[in-house]
């Protein structure tokens, strides 16, 4: 037997999947079978039941699993141990985007960061992922992401997360500029209560931004009308300068709001921040790599007053 076949045994067990093993393993599904058969031909015993809609463990896999398991955690450490020598870095980091993102990496140029990173760590593989920031704490709760950047319903960081916030900015509406809200020429903001019974254009549900939006329209007793949903402000700005409805978003740069003919209004009574910020166990990551990464982000990615796009 070897390192290789424990391995895939140990993902297969844990994802119940040879599908989901193998993309986990970044490996063709046939190849990673061909192996654990390898390995229970090997060993004379079947380790996993295949007869079910999931794979499961046979008694003799029950058995081997956590030997198994250790092997692998032995091997990581002898790596670790030799690395620590000749000074390498080495292993893999999963870090999430929450959806959006990518449009406004250069607010805190991620690219830069992992470029950099990369060129000092060449046998660090980093993997990216985007999707909504509540399946993005979910996901770092289970250990499956290392890092996440993610935007914040709330005041106080998440059970078990630690933060590092990169943007704070107000939220407001953008409005068309025949809205019934500009009645006042000289108006600079509307309560949340004002936005009562009107077409909302707003981020979908499980963003950050979105959160904040929905707790406070409970908070003043009623449930928000969301008319369009999509991850990118500005193109929710677009959909309100056509009249389609009231667009809450992060503040947009003067350039934006004139390009489209929009005003904004800050949101208050109470008013409401938008904010991103990366996120991580406070128990921290689970390799070396991983924290070495953390580090570099936090030491390089700055807070910025800057608007954020997809938070």
């Amino acid at each position: 037997m070897d390192i290789r076949q424990l391995r895939y045994f140990v993902t297969v067990a844990e994802e119940a999947n040879f599908t989901r093993a193998a993309a986990r393993l970044h490996l063709a599904q046939p190849g990673v079978s061909a192996q654990v058969r390898r390995l229970e031909r090997e060993l004379g015993h079947p380790l996993l039941d295949r007869s079910g809609r999931s794979v499961t463990l046979t008694e003799m896999g029950e058995a081997v699993l956590p030997y198994a398991r250790a092997a692998l955690t032995a091997v990581e450490a002898v790596r670790q141990t030799a690395d620590e020598f000749t000074g390498l870095l080495r292993g893999q980091v999963t870090l999430g985007l929450v959806s959006g993102a990518a449009a406004a990496a250069h607010e805190f140029d991620l690219a830069a960061v992992l470029a950099d990173f990369h060129e000092d760590h060449p046998k660090v593989e980093i993997a990216l992922t985007e999707d909504t920031s509540e399946r993005m704490l979910a996901a770092l709760h289970r250990g499956e992401l290392d890092i996440a950047v993610i935007g914040l319903a709330d005041e106080e960081p998440p059970p078990g997360v630690s933060l590092h916030v990169l943007v704070d900015v107000p939220l407001v509406a953008a409005v068309a500029p025949n809205d019934p809200a500009l009645t006042a020429p000289d108006r600079t903001g509307i309560p949340v209560a004002e936005l009562r019974d009107r077409p909302l254009i707003s981020l979908p549900r499980g963003t950050g931004l979105r959160g904040v939006l929905d707790r406070a329209c409970a908070r003043a007793g009623f449930q928000p009308r969301i008319a369009f949903e999509a991850a990118a402000p500005l193109f929710l700005a677009q959909l309100a300068a056509r009249g389609l409805g009231v667009a809450v978003v992060p503040a947009l740069p003067a350039g934006a709001t004139s390009a489209f003919g929009l005003r904004t209004l800050e949101i208050t009574e109470p008013r409401l921040r938008g904010r991103v910020a990366l996120a991580w166990r406070t128990d921290g990551p689970s390799g070396p790599a991983a924290t070495a990464f953390l580090n570099v982000l936090r030491t390089t990615l700055k807070p910025t007053p800057a608007q954020f796009e997809g938070a």
